[in-house]
């Protein structure tokens, strides 16, 4: 969460005794990172933020995880504009379904893909203290298509040595917030913790609020991302307003990197000071929050597609969220149909509905794909749709998905592609548009452009967050 905010303060320090900070930066070891990565960008970069809930060292006693396995809280992917003036955050839920790729373990040896596993795992792989921050990136890069330039993760004691000594961070609460909040097992409510409305929180406090879920908003990870981001959002905010000098940066940047680990690219000093040089022109009103497109699965939380995709390709692209405009001018957004020559499936009804296979088939038919056959899946209890991919077959699979929106894109053991419809087809079964006038792939959905937060916002102006 104080990784970008360190960013940020970093820039304003730049000639300030920085030589002082080179002993606290640690780094973590590129042997994990995969061999098979998306092609680098000669648009923005990607700086993938790690918030970890570690236990060890100075960690235990605040809050979160138990036992030593390191285990990631908050992830952002920040992308930051090609102009330098404009960035995007996007949060991935912790408890999102992805697929996690093959991933390095300390003792040298590689993982089995892990399909469909929950996000945070990743980082868990391994299970070591200080977690596995190369997978957690193989992980980002796999999900997104977008090459990440560089890692940064910060543990809970950063983050509150950080909020300690920028004096505090405004933040908002929408009702009153008890023990039992931060702690359901409790038996009786407790005393009172937060008291509705704006107040200002440090250190424990901070953490608190930032990882608090039950008794506000519904209760889920989600709402809580919402409120982590405005919170990051203030801390910017307030770092910026106590002016940009020696004295006040200096302990914050000591803070910060007291208790961060960088990828190899940013081991120095100097390296992340030219790093953030090249960032010193973004602007907090410039600076968007955003959640990748989800919706709920059981208890756990679905990654929607074909918006998903739409997000990164965006991203890729270097065009702005909201329809805003940058110095160059953004690119225009694919136009193309989805066409599926020389891509094979095979549809399963995961429904008790007759003949959804067969109606599947037909739309996948029509836009030129091959259909090897129809079937009833196993399961006949499906909600939602699902399309699995073998090896080498993603973006095969994710062609197909655009014929069936909110489906969901896995990698499977098994080869080929196969289409499994759940109950949203059949209730819906509206296909995507076959011509080149119809809705581009490329575009942003509305839901994302309207939930862009800037981080110059009032965290008082609006509670949906809570």
């Amino acid at each position: 969460m104080s990784a970008l905010s360190f960013l940020i303060l970093l820039v304003a320090g730049v000639g300030w005794g920085y030589l002082k900070l080179t002993g606290n930066i640690d780094t973590f070891s590129d042997d994990g990172v995969s061999g098979d990565r998306p092609p680098g960008s000669a648009g923005g970069q990607n700086v993938l933020v790690i918030g970890s809930d570690t236990r060890s060292g100075s960690n235990k006693g605040l809050g979160g995880g138990t036992g030593a396995v390191g285990r990631s809280d908050t992830v952002l992917l920040l992308h930051v504009y090609a102009d330098r003036r404009h960035a995007v955050a996007v949060s991935v839920p912790r408890d999102a379904m992805v697929d996690i790729p093959a991933c390095r373990k300390p003792d040298g040896s590689w993982t089995r893909p892990q399909p469909h596993s929950q996000f945070n795992g990743a980082f868990s792989v391994g299970e070591t203290a200080e977690g596995n921050p190369a997978c957690t990136q193989n992980t980002v890069e796999h999900l997104t298509g977008l090459r990440v330039d560089h890692t940064v993760v910060i543990d809970f004691a950063g983050f509150s040595a950080l909020t300690s000594a920028v004096g505090g961070v405004p933040v908002c609460l929408p009702k009153d917030i008890y023990q039992r909040d931060l702690n359901p097992k409790r038996a009786t409510r407790g005393s009172l913790v937060f008291p509705e409305g704006p107040q200002t929180v440090s250190g424990q406090r901070a953490l608190d609020y930032v990882r608090l879920r039950h008794g506000i908003g519904d209760g889920s990870d989600i709402g809580r991302i919402k409120r982590q981001q405005a919170f990051v959002a203030s801390l910017v905010k307030k770092i910026k307003s106590r002016g940009m000098n020696p004295t006040t940066l200096l302990p914050l940047a000591d803070a910060a990197t007291d208790a961060m680990t960088v990828d190899e690219g940013l081991g120095s000093a100097e390296k992340l000071l030219s790093f953030a040089l090249s960032m010193k022109n973004i602007d907090l009103h410039n600076t968007k929050f955003v959640t990748v497109p989800w919706r709920y699965e059981g208890e756990r939380v679905a990654v929607v597609e074909p918006d998903a995709d739409a997000l990164w390709a965006a991203l890729k692209a270097d065009r702005p969220l909201d329809g805003g405009t940058k110095s160059a001018p953004p690119a225009k957004p694919s136009q193309t149909p989805v066409l599926g020559r020389g891509i094979a499936v095979a549809v399963y009804n995961g429904t008790t509905v007759n003949g959804l296979a067969a109606r599947a088939a037909d739309l996948l038919r029509a836009h030129d794909f091959t259909v090897t056959g129809t079937a009833t899946a196993q399961d006949q209890s499906r909600t939602g749709t699902v399309v699995t991919y073998g090896p080498g077959l993603r973006e095969e699979a994710r062609a197909t998905a655009r014929l069936f929106p909110g489906a969901r894109v896995t990698e499977s053991g098994t080869a080929g592609v196969q289409v499994t419809v759940g109950q949203d087809y059949a209730d819906e079964p509206a296909p995507a548009p076959a011509d080149a006038s119809a809705t581009p792939a490329a575009e942003v959905p509305a839901a994302v452009a309207d939930e862009a937060r800037s981080a110059d916002d009032d965290p008082c102006e609006n509670l949906s967050y809570g």
